[in-house]
Formats: C-alpha cells, sequence, structure tokens
C-alpha cells in the first residue's frame, strides 16, 4: 500500500492543525495532492489505465474544490497552502 497511516498522520500533522486533525482543508489538499502525485506516475507506466485516469481527473476536482472554498474562506491560508505544496491555478 502506497499510503499507511503513519504517512497519513504525517501529511496531516505537517500541513493541518494536529495529525488527528483530518478535517481540516489543508490536510485534505494535502492528501489529496499525494495522491495525484501517486496516480500521475501510475499513469506514466500504464497509459491504458482509463479507470485510474478518470479516478485522477475527479480526484484533481475535488482537490479544486477544496482550493476553491479555502480561497473564498481564507486568501491567507489559500496561498500558504499554495506556496508550501508548490501548486499553480
Amino acid at each position: 500500500m502506497y499510503l499507511t497511516a503513519e504517512k497519513k498522520q504525517e501529511l496531516f500533522k505537517k500541513h493541518g492543525k494536529s495529525a488527528t486533525d483530518t478535517g481540516s482543508a489543508e490536510g485534505q489538499i494535502a492528501l489529496f495532492t499525494h495522491r495525484i502525485e501517486h496516480l500521475t506516475q501510475h499513469l506514466k507506466k500504464n497509459h491504458k489505465d482509463y479507470n485510474t485516469e478518470r479516478s485522477l481527473v475527479k480526484m484533481v476536482g475535488k482537490r479544486r474544490s477544496l482550493l476553491d472554498y479555502l480561497m473564498k474562506k481564507d486568501i491567507m491560508r489559500y496561498r500558504a497552502i499554495i506556496k508550501e505544496l508548490g501548486l499553480r491555478k
């Protein structure tokens, strides 16, 4: 398994308020980013895996929705997570 419980806790601890804070927008965005990077690497090797491609597109949409929510709610938190994860619009 590419995403263990320890890795999830580390992501939430680094980007959220604490290791058990799984509901914060920053933590969820970081988790989606990690999963998107993993699926992107998978698709580079398996370019005909259309189910994974569809899942990747849906995941990118969910992350975009969370980023839009965060931008409306608190622009400073949005800018911080964008800079920290190296994302672009």
